[in-house]
């Protein structure tokens, strides 16, 4: 096992793939908590300040004081994770592409263990790519969000530890899409537009139609956002919190609105957002696993 998984290693570092979406992984993941952190850091403005002074009596903080950092490393943390899962696809789907995938099920005592490889392999990836674009997030809202409004250790230590399970879950999940399409130009094509604009669509919809505002805690776009981002809403009392009861006396549309600045609209707390992803990924990592078994390979 140690000699497949040294070779998968080998194999990917000798393609362009890995940096190259690393590097606009780690640029997206910067300019989109510049970005965020510039505009929510003065909170009336951004979220209104009734509704701000309503959050903040709550929270028992100043208006001021309150972590909106953990917004801006949110959405910078989401978009970069979303590179990890396009790497994903490139991992099994690419190697039918480039049929060399025959020498690694031939050279392997079998195909079990070929995949078991690709599969350890492939976490360190996520998490390398997790790593990547939690340093990239932290640098643009350090940069962008005043001192008093960035998150406490803690707080960031748990948006990064849930940025780094999201990674390699969005890693695993794009390994099995691609294993099942057995391409790489098909999920590519399916996951932008699925996950950038039509999942949108539907979260956006489905809050409006209030009875379908949780929507987004179910989906698989959704779901992967609401790992990170629910830590982030966490803060605010907007999910998996005693205060969100206090935020539904007040407004639910406020408590739904705050999900959404922090990346997680309609999710549930971090580690049920993880769950739902979770089974997303079984479903096509185990799918991708069966139909590889006796795939043929020439």
């Amino acid at each position: 096992m140690g000699n497949l998984i040294k070779a998968e290693f080998r194999k990917t570092l000798s393609l362009n793939l890995w940096w190259a979406l690393a590097i606009p992984a780690f640029i997206a993941a910067l300019v989109f908590a510049l970005s965020w952190g510039n505009t929510t850091n003065d909170f009336n403005d951004f979220l209104g300040s009734s509704d701000a002074a309503d959050l903040a009596a709550l929270l028992g903080v100043e208006v001021g004081s309150m972590p909106v950092g953990l917004l801006a490393l949110g959405r910078g943390i989401n978009i970069g994770v979303f590179f990890a899962v396009l790497f994903g696809v490139s991992a099994l789907a690419g190697e039918y592409t480039r049929q060399t995938i025959s020498t690694t099920f031939l050279t392997a005592p079998n195909r079990g263990a070929a995949l078991s490889a690709k599969m350890i392999t492939y976490i360190v990836w996520g998490l390398l790519y997790g790593l990547l674009v939690v340093v990239a997030a932290s640098i643009g809202t350090v940069i962008t969000v005043d001192s008093n409004g960035l998150p406490s250790a803690g707080q960031w230590l748990g948006i990064a530890s849930s940025g780094l399970l999201a990674a390699v879950l969005g890693t695993l999940f794009g390994i099995g899409l691609g294993a099942v399409w057995n391409s790489v130009t098909g999920p590519t094509v399916l996951l932008c537009l699925w996950m950038l604009l039509v999942e949108n669509v539907l979260v956006i919809v489905g809050f409006f139609a209030a009875e379908l505002d949780w929507l987004g805690g179910i989906l698989p776009n959704g779901a992967l956002n609401g790992i990170v981002g629910s830590v982030g809403a966490e803060a605010f009392g907007a999910v998996g919190s005693e205060l969100g009861e206090g935020l539904n006396q007040i407004d639910w549309e406020l408590q739904w609105g705050m999900q959404f600045f922090a990346g997680a609209p309609g999710a549930f707390s971090w580690w049920a957002s993880a769950l739902v992803f979770f089974a997303w990924t079984m479903l096509f990592f185990g799918a991708g696993w069966a139909s590889n078994q006796n795939r043929d390979i020439t």
